[in-house]
């Protein structure tokens, strides 16, 4: 039923979480599964802002902002590869970047995915809520079915 599963992560603790319940649904015939990390233009904006006000070129600084996150990124994908890997799951990963839940959604469609598979909140300052705005929007505007793990 739910043979491709778009896994977005902001490696969060809920997102950590969530790489349970989409090893679960191999069970349930998951046979490849994309990992999405999206590098978000806000953040990196508001980043290269910082770098203004301490007399840095603003564009050497996003270079080198945007470049770190990828390495660290591509890091931590490649270990939720082996974990799903481990149990027999085909597996890609990508790195986009852009406006996260505009981001996600676009992949889905692109990629066809049956079931999007993501945390109910990220590393964001309002982690206190039930459910992350990037969740929400993506709950919102998307039309393919979404499990929200808490």
């Amino acid at each position: 039923m739910f043979s491709k599963i778009l896994y977005p992560t902001d490696f969060s603790e809920p997102s950590k979480k969530a790489v349970k319940y989409v090893k679960k649904l191999k069970e349930a015939g998951t046979k490849e599964v994309i990992v999405l990390y999206v590098i978000d233009e806000h953040e990196l904006g508001a980043m290269v802002e910082g770098c203004g006000w301490l007399g840095r070129n603003p564009a050497e600084c996003l270079e080198e902002l945007e470049k770190s996150q990828r390495e660290n990124a591509e890091k931590e994908l490649g270990k939720i590869r082996e974990e799903l890997e481990s149990v027999g799951i085909s597996v890609r990963t990508l790195i986009e970047k852009g406006t996260p839940y505009k981001k996600i959604i676009e992949v889905a469609e692109k990629e066809k995915v049956t079931l999007i598979v993501m945390g109910s909140h990220g590393k964001g300052v309002l982690k206190e809520l039930l459910i992350g705005s990037v969740s929400e929007n993506v709950i919102r505007h998307t039309k393919k079915p979404v499990l929200i793990v808490r």
